[in-house]
């Protein structure tokens, strides 16, 4: 009879070790459940895949690629469905290993693998690639190992990506057309000042029109032009230089601070921000809740997640009045960032014990009020640039042909 060799985790949470007899893979597998483990690795002794796991080296197309919010979402939802139907953990990761596309993430998964092959918590091997695998992720596989609901906790996880992966989407698509509209509108009038208006500003000068006799419009048509033309790279550089040192500005804690609340006073953008942060932290806030995490462990993962320095304070303000015995919902009110709502229903899950449920319904009510926050602005936005591109063009088609109504007035007078 075959043995196996395998590593489990007890109901206690300790790494246990050993073989165990059996006529085939399946029946060792359900030996040991009966026996209260939590399987992590199964093979066969002697088989190919008793290797020695040593690290490897990534790719370079590992290297230079990136795992997108979709991949990781679809990696969750497979990889929770396969330890639902009873596969083991490192059978369930190699399965997805040799299906999944992505280059880097591929590699990502062989080195879970060989590390839970190994006895690793599949948590503290997630923790070896933090540019894929957050706090917030990394506190949920921990939750649900040690409860041993590992597939539920990955399912909660893979819905979260999905609907933060909806959210941007929205908000990428609300803000395509304002910015294709810009781009062409700031197109057309660099042709027209570079091409259209220096061929009539020569042409009004073989007319022998002074420059002191051109109308206001003209005047600053021509300056605008001769400085596209000729000095260019102060523009580029201007452009250059500013972005470069906003994006210094923002590295710093104190930036970081003043653009993230310009970000939520902002007239327009700012409300919906702001709503998109609260729709962020109470899906962040209610899946960690859910999925077992401590509250004081959930809140300051939460905060790490919301990505505004403002609300983030907020938050880690509240979970040190939580660790002094308060409520939640008391500090989060006098924060003054959470609307009566936010406070109401988190009250209301507290007295209940439906937190974490509340909390998803919260979620789910602003990121459809961004849903038609955006769909209005964009309807709003749309004439409002069509408005100006045409405000532009007509300041334009004035500067060129208000000079020659003047020749052609002069013209005319001259003849009678």
């Amino acid at each position: 009879m075959p043995t196996f060799a395998y590593v489990a985790r007890t109901p206690q949470g300790q790494v246990s070790q050993g073989t165990i007899d059996a006529p085939d893979e399946r029946t060792a597998l359900q030996q040991l459940r009966q026996q209260g483990l939590v399987v992590t690795s199964l093979r066969q002794q002697g088989g190919a895949a008793a290797r020695a796991a040593q690290p490897q080296r990534m790719s370079l197309g590992a290297t230079l690629s990136r795992v997108k919010l979709r991949d990781m979402a679809l990696f969750c939802r497979q990889l929770a469905t396969l330890i639902n139907a009873g596969v083991s953990l490192v059978r369930a990761l190699a399965v997805l290993e040799r299906q999944t596309q992505n280059p880097r993430l591929k590699f990502i998964i062989r080195q879970l693998t060989r590390n839970v092959e190994d006895g690793m918590a599949l948590s503290r091997a997630m923790a070896q690639f933090p540019r894929e695998f957050s706090n917030l992720f990394i506190g949920m596989v921990r939750a649900g190992e040690v409860g041993g609901v590992l597939d539920e906790t990955l399912q909660r996880m893979a819905t979260f990506l999905e609907k933060d992966l909806e959210l941007r989407r929205k908000v990428k698509s609300a803000m395509t057309y304002p910015t294709l509209v810009i781009f062409f509108a700031l197109a057309i009038v660099i042709f027209l000042s570079v091409w259209i208006v220096p061929k009539f500003m020569q042409l009004f000068t073989d007319l022998g029109v002074k420059e002191d006799k051109f109308p206001l419009p003209t005047l600053i048509m021509k300056r605008f032009s001769e400085f596209l033309i000729t000095k260019w790279y102060f523009l580029v550089g201007g452009v250059v230089a500013f972005f470069f040192a906003f994006s210094i500005f923002v590295r710093t804690k104190f930036g970081k601070r003043v653009y993230d609340w310009i970000k939520l006073k902002v007239p327009i953008l700012g409300p919906i921000n702001h709503k998109i942060v609260l729709a962020r932290f109470a899906r962040t806030f209610g899946t960690l809740m859910g999925s077992g995490v401590p509250i004081l462990q959930a809140m300051d993962t939460t905060a790490g997640a919301i990505d505004n320095e403002i609300v983030s304070r907020a938050i880690m303000e509240a979970r040190m009045a939580i660790r002094e015995g308060e409520r939640i919902a008391d500090p989060l009110e006098r924060s003054r960032l959470f609307p009566p709502m936010v406070v109401h229903m988190i009250s209301v899950g507290e007295e209940t014990g439906s937190l974490d449920q509340m909390l998803e319904k919260v979620a789910d009510f602003y990121e459809s009020e961004v849903d038609a926050a955006l769909h209005a602005l964009a309807s709003t936005i749309e004439p409002v640039m069509i408005v100006i591109l045409g405000v532009i063009v007509l300041f334009i088609l004035l500067s060129v042909f208000l000079p020659l109504i003047t020749i052609i007035q002069d013209l005319s007078q001259g003849e009678s």
